[in-house]
């Protein structure tokens, strides 16, 4: 069973930032849709970004103008970049790939990583 790689992660005050990446082995990141989730203590697990096999991108509202997901074709590798962290966006970062055309919610992937962990102290 394939799995991805994540890491990246840290320890950080609030306004700092963060660039998580996702090793894809055994898979090609160009023909996947791929997405970063994140969960809590006691919450759900949230999508937090997409991107598509075309490379259109989405993001869930509470990120949006903070975080950017991109991926490196060459290094078969996806990145979240993370700025202007703030408290609540401590949780534990998996980013997760399909081959599926649709990329929504926790459902629809079928590739998932160990997962990273982001703190953020005010």
């Amino acid at each position: 069973q394939v799995q991805l790689v994540e890491s990246g992660g840290g320890s950080v005050q609030a306004g700092g930032s963060l660039r998580l990446s996702c090793a894809a082995p055994g898979l090609t990141v160009s023909r996947l849709c791929m997405a970063w989730f994140r969960q809590a203590p006691g919450k759900e697990r949230e999508g937090v970004a997409t991107i598509s096999r075309y490379g259109s991108t989405t993001y869930t509202d509470s990120v949006k103008g903070r975080f950017t997901i991109s991926r490196d074709n060459a290094k078969n590798t996806l990145f979240l970049q993370i700025d202007s962290l703030k408290p609540e966006d401590t949780a534990m970062y998996y980013c997760a790939a399909t081959f599926g055309s649709i990329c929504i919610s926790t459902r629809d992937f079928d590739y998932w990583g160990q997962g990273t962990q982001v703190t953020v102290s005010s």
